[in-house]
């Protein structure tokens, strides 16, 4: 296993961490964690090398951290730096903090959070923690000793991100990036700020979900099969991000012992700047490939939000893209219905232009919310 200085915190962490998000489940249900087999790959992990391991209040239905909990038993949790994240979009008030914090606490059966992190920040959300004063509470459980250091994930744009970057003494911080995802949220640009300030990076979505794995279409396979050292899109992508040095610790969602396997020996050699120019070329080529099969050029700005009928947009669109781009209709359909079950879909679409006056691409958008909901119902 490869291990990296994670800051100032005054220790290493693994490349791979073990993102418990994915983990095995029951019937195709999320909140029917499978136990055995979760327990079995994250001890596996651990015993190969992985020492961070990564959950939330929310995952597989709020089961996960639980789930962690009993795994890391029988001394599993001494060998571990565990980071969980306060359910932000779930406190109201400050007093809110507490109570979340202390049931975590109970679900994981620790008396300490080694990295703690405010879930899923964005403009938004940001202004409404800072009004409950939550920097003077992440000060206060420090000092209790319940968490060990503070940090925080992100879903906004780069400005955004620097700007929390700045607001307080962060010990680390998490954001998506993968090599579609270069220039989106915070990306390339968000990771070497962060980085200067000495601030280490924890990287999710690596393979966008499972996206840029698996079988790809056939001329993207054509680009890696033009590659000298043969490897599998998973491995592609996973090495793109672990090339940059200022990536610190890079999360994987593993669900099966044959992706734990696939990347434990990934990340064996895939050391900073270790990829080619010519390696870099094809992933490159590779990632135009995908951008070409586009359908809708949304940049999720999200100018057009809110919808007064409560439509998500840019997430409809987004779905949509992924059905063509990465060949998974099944998968955005299922995730399409269930917005339709809270009336987040197009259906609830009534034509009244406010969206299409506020889009910078100018896209026609009431007509492809008409398309993109056609094209997700019928699966």
């Amino acid at each position: 296993m490869q291990y990296r200085q994670f800051g100032n915190c005054g220790f290493d962490v693994s490349v791979l961490g073990f993102g418990c998000m994915r983990l095995p489940v029951l019937d195709g249900d999320q909140a029917k964690i499978h136990l055995e087999q979760a327990t079995r790959l994250l001890r596996y992990g651990i015993d190969h090398g992985i020492n961070y391991i990564d959950t939330a209040y929310g995952y597989h239905g709020g089961k996960s951290e639980e789930l962690v909990g009993r795994a890391l038993q029988d001394g599993y949790r001494e060998r571990v730096r565990l980071a969980t994240k306060l359910p932000t979009y779930l406190c109201e008030n400050s007093s809110d903090f507490d109570k979340y914090l202390d049931e975590q606490l109970e679900r994981l059966d620790t008396d300490c959070i080694d990295l703690y992190l405010l879930h899923a920040l964005n403009k938004k959300v940001w202004k409404h923690l800072q009004e409950l004063n939550v920097c003077s509470w992440l000060d206060r459980i420090s000092a209790q000793g319940r968490i060990g250091h503070a940090g925080f994930s992100f879903h906004d744009d780069a400005d955004t991100f620097e700007s929390i970057i700045d607001a307080y003494p962060w010990a680390f911080c998490q954001i998506q990036l993968n090599y579609m995802d270069s220039d989106h949220q915070a990306g390339v640009r968000g990771l070497r700020y962060a980085a200067a300030r000495g601030i280490p990076v924890v990287i999710m979505e690596p393979i966008k979900g499972g996206k840029l794995g698996g079988s790809p279409p056939g001329e993207i396979q054509a680009v890696w099969n033009r590659a000298v050292i043969k490897r599998t899109p998973a491995e592609w992508a996973l090495r793109w991000v672990c090339n940059f040095p200022e990536a610190t610790c890079v999360l994987s969602g593993m669900s099966t012992m044959e992706q734990l396997e696939e990347n434990l020996v990934t990340v064996e050699d895939a050391f900073p700047h270790s990829l080619t120019g010519d390696e870099l070329g094809l992933i490159g080529q590779a990632r135009d490939l995908y951008q070409q099969r586009l359908k809708i050029a949304c940049t999720d700005c999200s100018y057009c939000m809110p919808c007064p009928q409560g439509v998500a947009i840019p997430q409809v669109f987004s779905l949509y893209n992924d059905a063509f781009i990465y060949q998974t209709t099944a998968e955005s359909a299922r995730w399409y219905q269930r917005m339709l079950t809270v009336n987040r879909g197009a259906a609830s679409c009534v034509e009244c232009g406010e969206c299409e006056a506020k889009c910078p691409q100018q896209l026609p958008i009431a007509g492809l919310l008409k398309t993109a909901h056609q094209e997700l119902s019928r699966v």
